[in-house]
């Protein structure tokens, strides 16, 4: 059992590690092509940040296992909808910027709706399972470039400011760096699976247990540090932004190539996830655009928070 542990924490590590060393040997090889760090961060480093999602969700894609597939994207934008944007408002209140309200915003909570509709949601009986199509995959997939240029154009509207920190590396060892990222990502994506397979055979874990809460909880690690720093720093409106454009990737790029792969078979007992999912982000949409001051104060941060961590009991409980 405890070589089980083992591959499952040595699987996550070598993930993130691996998608750090692609996205480092990626984004330095675009500057040497002269890149601007606008368009490396609106393409190289937003896929990087959902790499692990993506690479889990492949594996799972590939052995069947859409569970899986549809639980970890669910459960990951549930974490950095209530717990990242939570801690990150409970450290210092979240005012956001023009480019979150406009498009992160609306955009996560469309997200969130579109999912629920391609997965053919319904709280009847008599619909238990339906399924998100190759079509559909397709529609997200293409939606996740229309997302990446929508970035892009407001971006020229706007001072671009250098701020992203790109390490500057040879080319020799921008490409090292990047053949290392695609091992690590390849052996840690099937180390995470395998370590998964065993843990649901030991204790009878469902797909979408695990999904929601061991590989959403570990593959959004990322994003908790991100806002947690940025908080610190007083940047918790960065932390508003990373939270949500992650969640569109998650639903956009992962779930689209997840579904292109092989159509995901959704079961009605993710509803209550799903509508969680939904209803979270149209609270972070009430608090920016109703609530006083257009912030997320510090006790509703708090009280997002307290809602993550009730969840995740009662499905722990529940499992």
């Amino acid at each position: 059992m405890l070589f089980t542990y083992l591959i499952l924490i040595a699987g996550f590590f070598i993930l993130i590690v691996g998608a750090n060393f692609l996205v480092e040997g990626a984004a330095s090889l675009g500057k040497k092509l002269k890149m601007s760090s606008a368009i490396i961060g609106f393409t190289i480093v937003a896929v990087g940040t959902s790499l692990p999602e993506l690479i889990i969700n492949v594996f799972a894609s590939i052995e069947q296992k859409t569970d899986l597939a549809i639980a970890n994207v669910i459960g990951s934008n549930i974490m950095n909808t209530l717990l990242v944007i939570g801690v990150a408002a409970s450290f210092f209140p979240i005012i956001p910027d023009r480019k979150t309200l406009s498009s992160f915003l609306p955009l996560s909570l469309m997200s969130a709706l579109l999912l629920a509709f391609f997965a053919g949601i319904s709280f009847s009986s008599e619909a238990s399972m339906a399924s998100i199509n190759r079509g559909e995959g397709i529609i997200l997939f293409l939606l996740f470039f229309g997302f990446l240029m929508f970035s892009w154009n407001f971006s020229k509207k706007e001072v671009v400011q250098e701020t992203a920190k790109i390490k500057e590396l040879s080319v020799i060892k921008s490409v090292v760096y990047i053949i290392l990222g695609i091992i690590g990502l390849y052996f840690g994506g099937s180390w995470v699976i395998e370590g998964i397979n065993q843990l649901m055979m030991r204790f009878g874990l469902s797909e979408a247990i695990v999904g929601i809460t061991i590989v959403a909880v570990a593959t959004s690690l990322p994003e908790l540090v991100t806002s947690i720093v940025a908080a610190l720093k007083k940047n918790s409106g960065i932390a508003l932004g990373n939270a949500l454009g992650s969640n569109i990737v998650n639903v956009f790029l992962v779930l689209g190539i997840s579904a292109i792969i092989t159509p995901l078979t959704y079961s009605s007992h993710l509803n209550l996830d799903v509508t969680i999912m939904a209803v979270s982000n149209v609270a972070v949409f009430f608090f920016v655009i109703v609530g006083k001051g257009r912030q997320i104060t510090r006790a509703e941060g708090i009280i997002m928070m307290m809602i993550y961590f009730s969840y995740i009991t009662w499905l722990i409980v529940k499992g």
